[in-house]
């Protein structure tokens, strides 16, 4: 990790990291992956037309409509369209192309009294700054020029990852400690 973290970034440790852990390989990149697809109109037909949603978490620097040419590019071919879905669901031929926003750089009375509470609830467990492979509400109040801070005190087991599947869950002592420590903090 130290090696990722050098200016330059080390490459070969960016892919001994991604190959090794895939929630770290999804936090060191932008990731794509489709969500939806659709096609044909019935079970014993061949499609004549196909969809499918693409769902990309964007690296901080780089822009959605960079990343829809990057999707054009490995598409590579003419008669496939890569539009973008706006937030009312309709297909822009193009996306914003505003660069998504640098990290919030860590601050004391930010980082003391989370330092507290983990001591509290977790003794001795190390604390360190990660990006959420996810989306918050923080981008709008960063966006705004409040820098917003994220602070999750629930545990996950990292064999039994089950975000936003039929069956998501997190074990039960994890749901009690972290609603009592799980805040977030928004300041001018």
């Amino acid at each position: 990790m130290k090696a990722v973290l050098k200016e330059p970034p080390d490459q070969e440790a960016i892919a001994k990291l991604s190959a090794d852990d895939p929630i770290l390989n999804s936090t060191m990149r932008t990731t794509c992956v489709a969500t939806r697809l659709a096609a044909g109109h019935a079970n014993n037909a061949l499609p004549q037309t196909a969809t499918a949603n693409v769902n990309c978490r964007i690296f901080p620097g780089h822009s959605r409509e960079e990343i829809r040419q990057e999707l054009v590019k490995i598409v590579a071919d003419s008669k496939v369209k890569v539009g973008y879905v706006q937030i009312d669901d309709s297909i822009a031929p193009t996306a914003p192309n505003e660069q998504q926003l640098p990290p919030v750089a860590l601050r004391e009375d930010v980082m003391k009294p989370l330092l507290e509470v983990v001591a509290e609830f977790w003794p001795g467990m190390p604390v360190f700054p990660d990006m959420s492979i996810g989306a918050s509400d923080s981008r709008y109040a960063y966006a705004a020029g409040m820098p917003s801070f994220g602070i999750q005190g629930v545990a996950l087991d990292n064999n039994d990852k089950r975000a936003h599947v039929k069956d998501e869950r997190l074990r039960v002592q994890s749901f009690d400690t972290g609603s009592c420590s799980s805040i977030a903090i928004s300041r001018s």
